[in-house]
C-alpha cells in the first residue's frame, strides 16, 4: 500500500467551456471609487427595534466585561495591566452600544 504522496499524479483533462454565440457584451462594471446612484436602496436598513436590541445587547456585554474585571478588585487584589485593559474594553463596548442607540448622524430611517 502506498500513500497518495508517493504515487505519481495523473493529469486530469477538463473540457473547455462552450463559447457564447451571442454578440451582446456584458454591462461595464462601475469603478470601485465611483458613487452609486441615489435610486439604489441602502444595503442595511436600520430599524428602531434593531438598534434597541443591538445597542442594549452591547451595553449589557460591556457592563458584564467591566463587572468581571472589577470583581477581583472588590476582593482586595491590586489591579494589573490586564485588569485595566479589560475594564477599558468593557467601557468601550458599552459606549459602542450607546452610539448605536443614539444614532448621532441620523443615518437610520423609519421603515414603512
Amino acid at each position: 500500500m502506498g500513500s497518495l504522496v508517493t504515487k505519481p499524479l495523473e493529469p486530469i483533462k477538463v473540457a473547455a467551456p462552450p463559447k457564447a454565440t451571442s454578440s451582446v457584451e456584458p454591462a461595464p462594471v462601475a469603478a470601485p471609487g465611483a458613487p452609486t446612484s441615489p435610486a439604489e436602496a441602502p444595503v442595511f436598513n436600520n430599524c428602531w427595534s434593531c438598534r434597541v436590541l443591538s445597542g442594549a445587547g452591547l451595553i449589557g456585554a460591556g457592563g458584564y466585561v467591566y463587572w468581571v474585571a472589577r470583581k477581583p478588585m472588590k476582593l482586595g487584589y491590586p489591579p494589573g495591566p490586564g485588569t485595566i485593559t479589560q475594564m477599558v474594553i468593557g467601557i468601550s463596548i458599552a459606549c459602542w452600544g450607546v452610539v448605536i442607540l443614539s444614532d448621532p448622524k441620523g443615518k437610520a430611517f423609519r421603515v414603512d
